[in-house]
């Protein structure tokens, strides 16, 4: 890949969850993710890059150089065996020399989005080595605590394994000989009415040296980021939504140096957390139970941006992501 990314980013984004449930628990029936300490509510960075790959399938066609890896219902161990073949020397068995295994990784990073993006294990059968992707998301958390709702709903139908049916008419004639109120069922439905959720994740120059994550891959990742949940619409979810802009701390690195500036970018300028503290977060007064976006109050402290350090706000035009490095008109300055 080319015009490979030479800047350390750090970057936050807001999302917010309306009747629906974000992120469920498999261990707790399903319902919505929670810190069991403060009932503030957590969405995973699995479930993030899972929204992200699929914004990527579907937008890009799922062909290389933007193909996804971890699909739905796929054997992975087959695209890591195709990464063998289209490589010198071709597949032979599991237990290939170092040398193969290299070509195979560097064919996966190249033909694979999320493999260059978020890295992957891909020894598991035929090797093709691990990555360490450049870009990582933490645990998504709302700013207040949020209300998981179970809800009693009714289905109309049933779906019932009728005992010796072996055709349509057997189970037409079940049907007939019940009562009609044994034909419905009840079930559940968990949710939260409202949740604003923040986001935060982190972009390693170094390690895109390695993958070759690039300047596209890069205005790739912010298109899906502020698009992935308009195609990734269900009845469970409710309402969630992206809200812009994506804010973005780009290391661009203060020494008089080209090659000295160029490594500080790398490296960065400050700690993750202090450009972190720059944004400010609080439920305007008087709300006591946040229902919208509007309920909030955001402060950008401009004046604490360390030295080297570019502060950006990515916007969803046209369907690109644009970049200012002027916030909100809404946000208060300080």
């Amino acid at each position: 890949m080319t015009n490979i990314i030479t800047n350390r980013y750090e970057f936050m984004f807001l999302f917010d969850c309306e009747n629906g449930n974000p992120n469920g628990d498999p261990d707790a029936g399903n319902t919505p993710r929670l810190d069991p300490e403060d009932m503030h509510g957590l969405v995973s960075d699995v479930a993030i890059k899972r929204r992200v790959r699929n914004y990527v399938q579907i937008a890009r066609g799922n062909v290389a150089p933007n193909a996804i890896f971890i699909q739905l219902s796929t054997n992975l161990n087959t695209k890591i065996i195709q990464a063998h073949e289209s490589t010198d020397g071709g597949y032979a068995d599991s237990k290939t020399g170092k040398d193969k295994v290299n070509l195979a990784k560097e064919w996966m990073c190249k033909n694979f989005y999320d493999v260059r993006t978020f890295g992957a294990v891909m020894s598991t059968g035929p090797n093709a080595g691990q990555v360490r992707g450049p870009v990582q998301f933490s645990f998504a958390r709302s700013l207040d605590p949020v209300l998981p709702l179970e809800l009693s709903i009714t289905r109309m139908a049933v779906t019932k394994d009728v005992q010796n049916a072996k055709s349509s008419e057997d189970y037409l004639k079940w049907e007939k000989e019940q009562p009609e109120d044994s034909l419905r069922t009840m079930g559940r439905k968990a949710l939260i009415p409202y949740g604003l959720y923040l986001g935060k994740g982190f972009i390693s120059a170094h390690l895109a040296e390695q993958t070759g994550f690039s300047e596209d891959d890069l205005s790739l990742l912010w298109e899906s980021l502020l698009k992935m949940y308009e195609h990734d619409r269900s009845a469970s979810k409710g309402l969630m939504t992206v809200l812009e802009p994506v804010i973005v701390f780009k290391h661009v690195g203060t020494d008089s140096d080209a090659s000295q500036r160029t490594q500080q970018a790398k490296l960065g300028c400050a700690p993750a957390h202090k450009l972190f503290g720059l944004i400010e977060l609080k439920k305007r007064e008087g709300v006591v139970v946040p229902r919208s976006f509007s309920d909030y109050r955001i402060t950008f402290h401009k004046s604490r941006i360390p030295n080297g350090v570019e502060v950006n706000f990515i916007y969803n035009m046209a369907g690109k992501p644009v970049i200012q490095n002027i916030p909100p008109e809404e946000w208060n300055n300080q």
